[in-house]
């Protein structure tokens, strides 16, 4: 539980460095199998992320935008879906009484959210309320790779550094000092397709996972792009060889 609080505040901690995003190192460019035009989802690191966000950060964030049946795009069945979905409960109603009820999830419901509303929220976080992270990825300057610094940016400061009580170095946040403790152990997960949960595997897992999130459609718009490009290309040839075609008849 505390790993999964941990965590949780880490992330919490992204939209409070926005006044500072401009003091923040640019993170290193990292290799993402979504990267470039023909960049696609890697669906086991998606189901390792999934599995990271629903054992640990959606103790405190919620993924407002995602659906359960969404997850048909990380490769599960519809069996698994709904198994996934029932594992919850969520509010609905009125019933024939005028009353609200408790009911298992069902595929066609959002994510649930960890807090009942914004006030519970902030009254378990010391008054912060914490982010739902379906975007975070592209409301961040550098999105993923920014994310990923940060999550694995907690090092031992410098020679020099003074480190401010309460607060922890981290190369990739403003400053260099932030409140939240590391986030991610070695071994804090134990992942179903049985891959080392190191720190660095951890991060670049969750990252890919809220950036699917954040841009689900992602790979069918390439796609598009891709068949709109040779339609182009193809219709520039037939208009060149027509053009020539008829200003060959003109002397």
């Amino acid at each position: 539980m505390m790993k999964s609080v941990a965590f949780a505040l880490a992330l919490l901690a992204l939209p409070v460095v926005a006044a500072s995003a401009a003091d923040a190192p640019k993170p290193a460019k990292q290799d993402w199998s979504f990267s470039g035009p023909f960049g696609t989802y890697d669906r086991n690191a998606l189901q390792r992320g999934f599995q990271i966000y629903k054992e640990v950060c959606s103790a405190c964030h919620s993924l407002y935008q995602v659906y359960y049946r969404n997850l048909e795009a990380l490769g599960y069945n519809e069996a698994e879906i709904k198994a996934l979905a029932a594992s919850v409960e969520v509010q609905d109603g009125p019933n024939d009484n005028g009353e609200m009820f408790m009911r298992p999830g069902r595929p066609y419901d959002r994510f649930k959210s960890p807090f009942a509303n914004s006030q519970a929220a902030r009254a378990a976080n010391n008054g912060a309320m914490p982010v739902d992270l379906s975007v975070i990825t592209k409301a961040r300057a550098h999105g993923p790779d920014y994310v990923y610094a940060l999550l694995t940016g907690y090092k031992a400061a410098p020679a020099g550094v003074t480190v401010l009580d309460g607060m922890n170095y981290n190369s990739a946040f403003g400053g260099q000092q932030i409140a939240m403790g590391a986030p991610l152990a070695e071994g804090a997960i134990t992942f179903a397709d049985g891959t080392k949960a190191t720190v660095p595997q951890m991060a670049k897992d969750v990252t890919t996972f809220l950036t699917w999130a954040a841009e689900p459609e992602m790979e069918e718009r390439k796609k598009l792009g891709f068949k709109v490009i040779l339609f182009l290309l193809v219709m520039t040839g037939v208009l060149y060889a027509a053009k020539r075609k008829i200003w060959s008849q003109i002397h």
